[in-house]
């Protein structure tokens, strides 16, 4: 296995317009660690991945792999392996002859390339069908099929470009938990891509969300680290509306008093809110952004709203059994009609009723006019 090294990575397809797709990519990738890269549509999650694996070229910056520089190293030197998004089997070759292809093209002795493929089919549970052809098989197998046919190349390095995007919600979720004892099994450095940002809560050790680069961006890595650092601590608006699901609310206001770690903010509907943040960096009046996820709102009268409560009017309510979702328009929402209230029971309310919900004061994060985030100085944990 190996570590992954990018220092000042960029990307730029047309330099003539200096137009970057990649710019100023920075990351260090340990040995064994699952990094995911997850971000919107267009924001070079998959151009990235595709850099690492040689098959896109490095238009400036570092690429390290084991502590080689590999960005004029060919692909098939550097001892990586790629699963696609598509399986790319062959229909005409068994199971066996797919996984087995890429190691009879090296030459391989051909007692080392059954026992590679039968350690492959254990860990993968694919044993039984060794013998049957892609057509005789689910989607689900025929994706451990492609895992295992790069498994067996045994690399230093697993690239994953949005393996399960063909496959249903049930498969998904079954093939991420394979996925993440995979790599229990293998203890093996996987970058992963998605834009799914689910996938990238439940499997990685670590992740990096990109955005669409912005024309005067220093960079359009926007952070990197641990889900719950990601979700407890999101160093902008960008990576605060992108984890979590369903996404953060976000209200308009403006500082109305700064104290020793708590900051009362002041929504343009005139309701007020202490945030647990500390805004010392802040002036009262600047205008600011408060964010609280769904999740973390309660009852107005629960004595864990210490934060205040803002009021809004119901346009739909969901019961999904084990969760109940309420739909909301509050003027003090930074979208207009974008509030959204998620709880473990069914809350009594109908659509164009007005509710009143309360905001624990530890659970809301607060963003600068620039979407840059003030510190929080407590987090939020239920009862």
């Amino acid at each position: 296995m190996a570590d992954v090294l990018l220092q000042k990575v960029r990307k730029n397809y047309n330099p003539a317009v200096l137009k970057d797709t990649l710019r100023n990519i920075n990351l260090d990738i340990k040995d064994g660690d699952f990094i995911v890269f997850v971000g919107p549509s267009g924001c070079g999650k998959s151009t990235l991945l595709r850099m690492i694996a040689g098959l896109e070229d490095i238009t400036s910056g570092d690429l390290m792999i084991a502590g080689k520089r590999v960005n004029d190293v060919p692909p098939a030197k550097r001892d990586i392996g790629m699963v696609f998004q598509s399986y790319a089997l062959y229909p005409h070759m068994t199971v066996f002859d797919n996984m087995a292809f890429g190691l009879k093209l090296k030459h391989m002795d051909k007692k080392e390339i059954i026992s590679r493929v039968v350690q492959a089919a254990d860990v993968l549970g694919l044993e039984a069908f060794l013998e049957r052809k892609p057509k005789a098989l689910s989607g689900g197998q025929r994706q451990r099929v492609a895992i295992g046919r790069c498994i067996v190349q045994q690399p230093s390095v697993f690239l994953f470009d949005e393996p399960l995007s063909n496959l249903d919600a049930a498969l998904r979720v079954k093939m991420r938990l394979e996925i993440s004892k995979l790599h229990q099994r293998l203890n093996a450095t996987i970058i992963y891509v998605t834009h799914d940002q689910v996938e990238a809560m439940t499997l990685a050790d670590k992740i990096c969300v990109l955005s669409p680069l912005k024309a005067n961006a220093e960079s359009n890595l926007e952070q990197f680290g641990s889900p719950l650092e990601l979700y407890n601590h999101p160093k902008n608006l960008f990576v605060a509306g992108f984890i979590g699901s369903p996404k953060m609310n976000f209200l308009k206001g403006e500082i109305s008093n700064i104290q020793d770690g708590k900051c009362e903010v002041k929504l343009i509907t005139g309701e007020r809110i202490i945030a647990e943040v500390d805004a010392t960096s802040g002036s009262v009046g600047q205008s600011v952004i408060l964010g609280v996820r769904p999740e973390h709102l309660v009852d107005k009268d629960s004595p864990l709203a210490t934060g205040g409560k803002v009021m809004g009017k119901v346009m739909v309510t969901e019961n999904l059994g084990a969760e109940f979702f309420v739909y909301m328009e509050s003027g003090a929402s930074e979208v207009g009609s974008d509030f959204t209230v998620k709880s473990e029971k069914e809350i009594e309310v109908a659509a164009g009723e007005e509710l009143a919900v309360g905001i624990p004061s530890s659970a809301c994060h607060l963003f600068n006019a620039d979407g840059i985030a003030f510190p929080r100085t407590a987090v939020y944990k239920r009862n």
